[in-house]
């Protein structure tokens, strides 16, 4: 996997998906994206997916009004979001809060590969700072551990 960042649009797949992103005037790629990480069977959950799916989280914190930073890899998805204007409805936010869940047990392919890295406390921590943006301060209480 190419990544340059810790933040969800720091690597290749995330901008694969986020140009996917384009072709949508929904949130049905943000939903099924989530959906392809809580509802696989594979007992390891793969890292292409788990990359997507923050992709996708970061899409639901930037259509609630808390976006991460900014750059020139997101200007597309912040357009897409300044055009887009959905609600997103508590299913969903229990959706983002499975997928966190997910995407942060040990079985998680890029959990695995970040703890095998130096930056390992410092993904943790990205991430943990994407839940308290998409899920607020109750939802974020269960955070990544080490």
């Amino acid at each position: 996997m190419g990544t340059w960042a810790l933040n969800a649009f720091g690597n290749d797949y995330a901008m694969d998906w986020a140009q996917d992103l384009q072709e949508y005037k929904t949130l049905e790629l943000v939903e099924t994206t989530l959906d392809n990480v809580i509802d696989s069977t594979e007992e390891e959950l793969e890292a292409p997916f788990a990359a997507e799916a923050l992709a996708a989280l970061e899409v639901i914190a930037r259509l609630q009004g808390r976006p991460g930073a900014t750059d020139p890899a997101t200007e597309e998805v912040d357009e897409w979001v300044a055009a887009c204007k959905k609600k997103i409805t508590p299913p969903l936010l229990d959706k983002a809060r499975l997928a966190f869940e997910r995407i942060v047990s040990e079985s998680s392919e890029l959990r695995q590969l970040w703890q095998e890295s130096e930056h390992f406390e410092e993904w943790q921590a990205e991430v943990a700072t994407l839940r308290l943006r998409v899920l607020g301060a109750q939802g974020a209480q269960a955070s990544p551990t080490a």
